[in-house]
């Protein structure tokens, strides 16, 4: 996922909520940097701001589009009058969201410009072997395939997937996967990842999860 937003205090709590759903997310600050990004690794959503500091939005949403980009636009701007949402649609644009948003119906729309785009592409649109995580519907993808996953192994997926390429501790896997007040043995940690390892490998995730020895473990590898 892409966030296209110059504003620090609006980015930021906007990044830190999609990650913790376990959506795979980078933020650019400047239209060009978002087609250069779409160019090197196409985001399946964009959420694009329109006041840009280099340019407009409605020429990013252009230019992507005439460029061959088939993701979803979710344009978020403070420009709410009616044209402008036309003009927005009319660019390529798939939804339209005026500012101040609340996070809880931007997320809401997010899935559902997922589950519109997953839909209409019938997954194909996916690079063999890379890894995509449906974070409400709790479904794991290896290309257009899906990967079957117990409930924990998917806890742990997405903890590690949203600080892709980061260390995270066994402490806090076990907080956030299992429970802060489950004092069962940390092998069942141990465990749970040899088998998501293996069953990502069996379905030729490209990801791999690393062990980072007396610290935690990290996920690792190229994203859609």
């Amino acid at each position: 996922m892409l966030i296209v937003e110059d504003e620090e205090d609006i980015a930021f709590p906007l990044v830190r909520t999609l990650e913790r759903e376990g959506y795979h997310v980078q933020r650019v600050d400047t239209g060009q940097e978002a087609l250069d990004q779409l160019a090197a690794r196409p985001a399946e959503v964009m959420i694009l701001d329109l006041g840009l500091p280099d340019m407009d939005g409605l020429d990013v949403c252009r230019k992507a589009r005439e460029s061959g980009y088939e993701g979803a636009i979710m344009i978020v701007t403070a420009r709410a009058g009616e044209l402008d949402r036309v003009v927005g649609l009319d660019y390529g644009a798939d939804d339209y969201l005026a500012k101040p948003f609340g996070l809880a119906e931007l997320q809401a729309r997010v899935r559902a410009l997922l589950r519109r785009t997953v839909g209409h592409n019938g997954g194909s649109h996916l690079p063999e072997g890379a890894l995509r995580i449906d974070a409400a519907a709790r479904r794991v993808f290896a290309g257009g395939s899906e990967v079957a996953l117990t409930g924990k192994e998917f806890d742990v997926l997405s903890v590690l997937a949203a600080q892709r390429d980061k260390v995270v501790s066994r402490d806090r896997l076990m907080a956030e996967a299992w429970d802060e007040n489950w004092y069962g043995s940390t092998k069942t940690l141990d465990v749970t990842i040899g088998r998501l390892r293996q069953k990502l490998e069996n379905a030729g995730v490209t990801d791999k999860v690393v062990a980072v020895r007396g610290v935690g473990f990290r996920l690792e590898g190229a994203d859609v």
